[in-house]
C-alpha cells in the first residue's frame, strides 16, 4: 500500500513553467485520474511521479518517504505507456518476465508463478508463446499491463494507455483496467487521459489540470454536479455545458439571472450581496434541457442542426443573439427537424451561475 503526497511541485523546461505548483494528497489504494486539454501538463506530472523527469521545486513523498532524488527503479512504481513499449523479438511470456529477471525477482519458479498469475488475471494465458506482432492492439496493451503487474508495484502509472485503440477495444480494455483495480484494491493507480469518459468511469477521484495548475479535485459526480469554475464546468460533460453571458438580477438564496439569449430565470445558488446588476455566466448542461411550452421556457429559437444517435437526439438551437447555439440532449428519437421552432427549459436545481472571475456561486 502506498500513498503519495505532492507539495508545491513545479517543473520548468528552461524559461517555460509547465507545472506551476501542484499540491495533491493521494490515498493508498485510490484510482486517481489526471485529465485536461493537450499541453496542460498531465503527462509531465506523471513523469515527475515516475522519476523520469526531475522536479524543479517542491517535494514528492511515497509512503511518507521523500523520493525527489530517488531513481525510478527504486520508487516501487510500474508504468504503462501509450505505445505499449514491448520488445518485438520476445514472446509475451518473456516480455512479462523481463523486469523480474532483470532485478533478480526471486528465482525461476517465482517469476513463472507471477507471470502466469498476471496472465490469468488479464486473460492472456493463450498468448504467452506469441510474439507481440501476432497480437491485436488490445492484447498488446494487456501484455504491457501484465508486465507491470508481475513487478508487484506499490503504484501503477498509466499514460493514456488506450489512445492507440479503436473505439470497441477502448471500451473492452477500459473494463479490464476497472476489473484490475477491483482485484488489486491496495494498489494505488494514477491514470492520465484526455478522454473524460475514461476519467468518469474509472476514477475514485479526478484531478482536472489546466495550464500546469490544478483546477479542481473530486469524485466524478462532484465535478459533474458541482464544478468550481467555468473551466471545469465546460471540460467535464459531453456535449459541453452551455455557458451564456448573463446579468445577475437579484442576490441571496432566491436569486435570478437574465441570460443574454434567454428569459429571466430563478437559480438555486447563493449569490453574494453586491452582485445584483453585475455580469456573470449562466450554465446549463445539454442533458438537463427539455422541450417546454412557451411560458416555462428559458430559451426559444430555431433548430439549426439535428443529430439523431438512436438513444439520444442532439439539437442545436439558434436563439438569435448568441454566437454559439444552445445544445440540448434529448432522450430517444425525437420528431424534430431543422428549421423547427422550439422552447427549452430545465429544472432550477440543474442551473449554474458563475461570477465575473469564473468561480461558481454554490448552490444552497
Amino acid at each position: 500500500m502506498a500513498g503519495l503526497e505532492l507539495a508545491g511541485v513545479k517543473k520548468s523546461f528552461g524559461a517555460v513553467d509547465v507545472i506551476k505548483g501542484v499540491d495533491l494528497d493521494i490515498k493508498s489504494g485510490e484510482f486517481i485520474v489526471f485529465v485536461g486539454p493537450s499541453g496542460c501538463g498531465k503527462s509531465t506530472l506523471l513523469r515527475l511521479i515516475a522519476g523520469l523527469e526531475d522536479i524543479s521545486a517542491g517535494t514528492l513523498k511515497i509512503e511518507g518517504a521523500l523520493v525527489n532524488d530517488l531513481p525510478p527503479s527504486k520508487r516501487g512504481i510500474a508504468m504503462v505507456f501509450q505505445s505499449y513499449a514491448l520488445y518485438p523479438h520476445m514472446k509475451v511470456y518473456d516480455n512479462m518476465a523481463f523486469g523480474m529477471r532483470l532485478t533478480g525477482g526471486g528465482g525461476k519458479d517465482a517469476v513463472d508463478r507471477r507471470v502466469r498469475e498476471a496472465a490469468n488475471m488479464l486473460q492472456i494465458t493463450p498468448f504467452l508463446d506469441r510474439l507481440p506482432k501476432q497480437l491485436s492492439g488490445g492484447q498488446r496493451q494487456r501484455v504491457a499491463i501484465g508486465r507491470a503487474i508481475v513487478r508487484d508495484p506499490k503504484v501503477f502509472l498509466f499514460d493514456e494507455p488506450l489512445s492507440n485503440l479503436d473505439a470497441a477495444l477502448r471500451v473492452a480494455t477500459r473494463i479490464e483496467i476497472n476489473k484490475l483495480h477491483e482485484r488489486m484494491p491496495d494498489t494505488t493507480m494514477i491514470y492520465v487521459t484526455h478522454d473524460q469518459v475514461e476519467a468518469m468511469t474509472l476514477a475514485d477521484r479526478i484531478v482536472v489540470l489546466n495550464a500546469g495548475k490544478v483546477e479542481q479535485v473530486g469524485s466524478p459526480m462532484d465535478l459533474y454536479l458541482k464544478p468550481d469554475n467555468l473551466f471545469v464546468a465546460r471540460f467535464i460533460g459531453s456535449p459541453a455545458m452551455n455557458t451564456i453571458p448573463c446579468r445577475i438580477e437579484s442576490e441571496g438564496t432566491s436569486a435570478s439571472v437574465k441570460p443574454e439569449t434567454g428569459r429571466s430565470t430563478r437559480v438555486d445558488a447563493a449569490i453574494p450581496a453586491g452582485s445584483a446588476g453585475k455580469p456573470g455566466t449562466f450554465g446549463v448542461r445539454p442533458e438537463d434541457l427539455t422541450i417546454a411550452n412557451g411560458k416555462d421556457a428559458i430559451f426559444e429559437g430555431t433548430v439549426d442542426i439535428v443529430e439523431k444517435l438512436g438513444e439520444v437526439t442532439l439539437i442545436y438551437v439558434d436563439c438569435g443573439d448568441s454566437e454559439e447555439p444552445i445544445v440540448a440532449k434529448l432522450d430517444g428519437i425525437v420528431p424534430i427537424s431543422k428549421g423547427d421552432k422550439v422552447a427549452l427549459t430545465a429544472p432550477v436545481d440543474t442551473l449554474h451561475v458563475f461570477g465575473e472571475d469564473g468561480r461558481a456561486f454554490r448552490k444552497n
